[in-house]
């Protein structure tokens, strides 16, 4: 496979989120056969079993963008120790109906960056379990629980010098995975 297509799903809404700013500089680091593109999950309906049969057209989109890719993206702020509503409300309405999973399959990566020193750990442990029962290989190894400080991203938005030793290596460790699981 010459290109590689990955779903960027960043749970946060907020327009200048640190997390936004992540996804944006990250994918930076790939290699030029990576293309990423961020999904939309704002305009999606609260997921509600009843519209399995009828779903949105938003749900739709998701999920046919979700199946056109080799690979996903999760970049999430923590929110009271878990994972945003708004990205569960995403994961949910493309999992359903029960034997339409557009996930399955789909190797990931999860990062997360947070004003607390502990990152985002808990979202991403939450989220792990989640993406296990949707059967999505999940990179395990390097963890990455970023703490936004001072000289994460430089002026350009770009990931700052103290901090891109590390994501490029959690980067090459993403960019081996998605090709390891992909056929």
């Amino acid at each position: 496979m010459n290109k590689y297509k990955i779903a960027v799903i960043v749970g946060s809404l907020r327009k200048d989120s640190f997390n936004r700013k992540l996804a944006n500089a990250i994918v930076k680091l790939a290699p030029s056969e990576f293309m990423f593109r961020q999904v939309r999950i704002d305009d999606l309906p609260l997921y509600n079993q009843d519209d399995d049969m009828d779903q949105a057209e938003s749900v739709k989109r998701l999920k046919n963008e979700i199946k056109d890719v080799q690979g996903l993206l999760f970049v999430t702020p923590e929110y009271n120790r878990s994972i945003p509503g708004v990205l569960k409300n995403a994961i949910d309405n493309a999992s359903r109906p029960y034997g339409d999973n557009a996930w399955a399959g789909k190797p990931a990566g999860i990062l997360g960056v947070s004003i607390g020193v502990i990152g985002t750990s808990m979202a991403q442990q939450h989220l792990r379990n989640v993406l296990a029962f949707l059967d999505v290989p999940t990179l395990a190894q390097p963890e990455a629980f970023i703490h936004a400080k001072d000289g994460l991203f430089d002026e350009s938005g770009n990931i700052g010098v103290d901090s891109k030793q590390f994501l490029q290596t959690w980067m090459d460790r993403y960019v081996a995975w998605v090709k390891k699981h992909t056929v």
